[in-house]
């Protein structure tokens, strides 16, 4: 019989954080290479940590974000109390988050502080952020013993992709590759204090176009109409080398179709996160928020950002309503951050 350590990993409910997460994944299994991880996350999820070697099974969490629903919740802890679990390590700060735990009756609950949490958890941390400045060493620190919560070291995520569905991707969504392809990911989540103009997206787009690239334009429902305000910026002769897939692609797809991308410049978002875990060429840019806490992780990564003295202020829209923090960020840095990545 198996004697390898089983442990159940709440995770985050957001794309970003969930890339992040892996490096937790990564850290455990380099330390005990036999550990069996399981992951209870939001079933939109499930494409993200079905692409970490490290994860063993995805189990999808039955209850909506912000959502308590106690019996749904002690229905799914029973059913995994039957796996033997040896430790539970809960990532989001909520009271919610370490409930199923709690019920499963997990000999050993990991997780940071928070939110009145004491009993649901008895492995609780405190958390020293000048120890831990980024959001992926806090993660990483979690899978350490408390007595020396530095001992695992945090490498970057490492999203697998499924390259042989290529073919069938491109013909679904009417897609090339006969030329290098640029891929945008001009939405953010969190609030337009995010994003960088369309009008910009669009100038960088006509400026790769005329080097003789093609550009994939990514994102949610949410971010169709920007994918349609930065076609429309562009001349007409231009048009037909952009193919907006945002609102059309399934994250499983967006993931598979940003890995056959040549560069990658994206707001900080969760797709951008996935670019950098994916080891794409990527150019991000910052507004409202910081690389302080959550930068994206990879070899291939240049981040770009004005530093004005108001940056950054962490709001969904800008406190000074002048957003000049993205609005006054030139097309031509980013450009230029761009072809200092590619060769092409």
């Amino acid at each position: 019989m198996s004697t390898a350590k089983r442990v159940l990993i709440v995770g985050p409910s957001w794309v970003g954080d969930m890339v992040m997460a892996q490096s937790l994944f990564k850290a455990l299994r380099r330390h005990s290479p036999d550990m069996h991880i399981d992951v209870l996350a939001p079933a939109w999820s499930r494409p993200i940590t079905e692409r970490m070697p490290e994860v063993a099974t995805s189990i999808d969490m039955p209850v909506g974000h912000g959502k308590v629903m106690l019996k749904a919740r002690w229905r799914l802890a029973r059913e995994l109390a039957k796996s033997g679990y040896d430790q539970a390590i809960v990532l989001p700060n909520s009271l919610k988050s370490a409930l199923v735990p709690a019920f499963a009756g997990i000999a050993v609950r990991t997780g940071w502080r928070g939110e009145w949490r004491y009993g649901l958890l008895n492995d609780i941390r405190t958390l020293d952020k000048e120890q831990f400045p980024l959001m992926v060493d806090r993660f990483v620190a979690l899978g350490a013993p408390s007595s020396a919560p530095s001992q695992l070291a945090a490498p970057w995520p490492s999203l697998s992709s499924d390259q042989s569905r290529l073919p069938s991707l491109l013909h679904r969504y009417n897609l090339r590759t006969d030329s290098p392809v640029l891929a945008l990911c001009p939405g953010a989540e969190f609030g337009p204090a995010k994003r960088w103009p369309a009008i910009h997206y669009a100038a960088l787009a006509q400026a790769q176009i005329e080097a003789g690239w093609q550009v994939w334009v990514f994102g949610s429902a949410k971010d169709a109409p920007v994918a349609q305000d930065i076609v429309a910026h562009l001349p007409e002769s231009s048009r037909a080398q952009v193919y907006s897939l945002a609102g059309e692609t399934t994250l499983a797809d967006a993931i598979d179709l940003l890995a056959a991308s040549d560069a990658v410049v994206s707001n900080d978002s969760g797709l951008m996160h996935i670019a950098a875990a994916l080891g794409r060429p990527l150019v991000a840019v910052y507004g409202s928020t910081s690389t302080a806490f959550t930068p994206p992780l990879g070899d291939k990564v240049k981040t770009v950002s004005l530093s004005l003295s108001c940056q950054p202020c962490f709001a969904r829209q800008c406190p000074l309503t002048h957003q000049k923090c993205l609005v006054d960020l030139a097309p031509a840095q980013v450009i230029d951050a761009v072809r200092s990545l590619v060769s092409i």
